[in-house]
């Protein structure tokens, strides 16, 4: 960290622990992450920028927050699978639901989509932003820096596996891991057989023969013995998947990592640049964007694309996503979420790694990754035209203290989140020589 910049890294340090530890968990929608974008927007206001606020619907269990809805599912028909060996009607209904479970698990909980929305009890989130204008007032182009104001339910398999941080991290991923895999498999197993059962029972029913042969062989009638037996292992399985998730609000993570940070470093870039308004990127607009209900399926970047679009707050401008800097030793770029198909900006890419390697930082990712699962606030920006990138310091692994309530600002260092904020004043000076030589050439993949 340049000490020259220690008290910008100081300040936001301060709004991490005030975030954690005074507000504390802040799930989509909830009291907590209204007290958080209100906090940053007075933080907007002690430097004379006067906050806007935009309110939108989230249905917070729409999303990854209703994974446990699965698991009730599979548990439910493990105990109906009893019933539907003697009622074989109910294996329909068994059917029915197990393909509207996993439409609704691939298009929401996966792909992020809004539709199933509708369903799920809304709640209200906003979105809180402020702009800093340079001294004459003028400029051609504008850099968005976001962070989300919102933390996760606690996944309770990565808490529990905390008490191997010390000793055996390995054994705290396998137990995480082996407790939701065999959930997976026994919820597949269940929907598998559900659907199986069904064609098999229409196939009798209309006489075909593949189906009576099927139905009278011995394979079958073991299968039906086993099934007296296995609904009590795809309960337990199902159990692991209701525990995923925890409910209650209060084991929720304080979002110290994920995403005070984004939120505290956005606010002290624009500081910095109120502060030193010489040092503004020419005729250029900063907008610090506080980001809600990013942990429900990026729904405030969505509601923030779809409010403004075709207006000119979307017009060349350029996104620098700031999600979790914490870990030291993993300072990265992410440049695509593979399970929403969208790749972000190159030029952005580049200006990261290149001042990754001027700073001397160096990363045991090497500087940049994808997005394996999920999804961040780069996608809505870059399907919106913006120029846009994920800017990251974690542990890309599955981890103690990722989106549990361990995940305070006693695990990690003010250098780190210093350093973080050296990179970002490097990016931006970075866009400002491609702006003056370029212009806005839009989002390049």
């Amino acid at each position: 960290m340049k000490e020259e910049n220690r008290k910008y890294a100081e300040e936001a340090f301060e709004i991490v622990e005030h975030a954690a530890k005074k507000i504390g968990s802040r799930l989509p929608g909830s009291d907590g992450e209204k007290e958080y974008a209100a906090y940053m927007g007075d933080k907007l206001r002690s430097i004379g920028i006067e906050p806007v606020r935009e309110e939108f619907a989230v249905s917070p269990r729409a999303s990854i927050g209703g994974i446990p809805y699965a698991g009730y599912l599979g548990l439910i028909m493990s105990a109906l699978v009893y019933v539907a060996l003697h009622l074989s009607a109910v294996w329909y209904g068994m059917a029915l639901a197990s393909v509207v479970c996993w439409v609704w698990l691939i298009l929401s909980v996966f792909l992020y989509k809004t539709w199933f929305d509708m369903f799920f009890k809304q709640e209200i989130s906003q979105n809180t932003y402020g702009e800093l204008l340079p001294p004459d007032g003028k400029y051609d182009y504008t850099i968005i820096l976001s962070g989300h104001t919102d933390t996760s339910w606690c996944w309770r398999h990565s808490a529990h596996a905390s008490k191997f941080k010390n000793t055996k991290p390995a054994m705290g991923l396998v137990a995480t891991f082996a407790k939701v895999g065999f959930g997976v498999v026994c919820f597949l197993f269940l929907t598998a057989v559900s659907i199986a059962m069904t064609v098999i029972s229409s196939g009798v029913y209309f006489g075909e023969v593949w189906a009576i042969r099927t139905a009278n062989s011995a394979s079958f009638a073991n299968f039906l013995f086993a099934m007296h037996f296995l609904p009590v292992v795809t309960a337990i399985g199902c159990m692991f998947i209701i525990m995923w998730a925890d409910p209650n609000p209060r084991n929720a993570s304080r979002g110290a990592m994920d995403n005070a940070t984004g939120c505290a470093l956005s606010f002290a870039v624009t500081k910095y640049f109120h502060d030193h308004p010489e040092k503004m990127p020419k005729n250029c607009r900063i907008i610090d964007f506080n980001c809600g209900s990013e942990e429900a399926g990026l729904r405030g970047s969505l509601a923030f694309t779809r409010e403004h679009k075709g207006e000119p707050i979307l017009e060349n401008t350029w996104n620098i996503n700031i999600d979790s800097v914490a870990d030291k030793d993993f300072f990265e770029v992410v440049i695509k979420d593979d399970w929403q198909f969208c790749r972000f900006d190159t030029d952005l890419e580049k200006m990261f790694k290149d001042t990754f390697n001027e700073l001397g930082i160096v990363s045991k990712t090497n500087g940049c990754i994808h997005n394996p699962v999920g999804g961040c606030d780069s996608t809505p920006m870059t399907k919106a035209g913006i120029k846009s990138v994920t800017f990251a310091a974690q542990d890309p692994t599955l981890t103690y203290y990722y989106h549990t309530w361990h995940d305070m600002p006693e695990r990690f260092e003010l250098e780190t989140v210093g350093d973080g904020f050296d990179v970002l004043l490097g990016v931006i000076d970075k866009i400002d020589k491609f702006q003056q030589a370029n212009g806005f050439n839009g989002p390049q993949k």
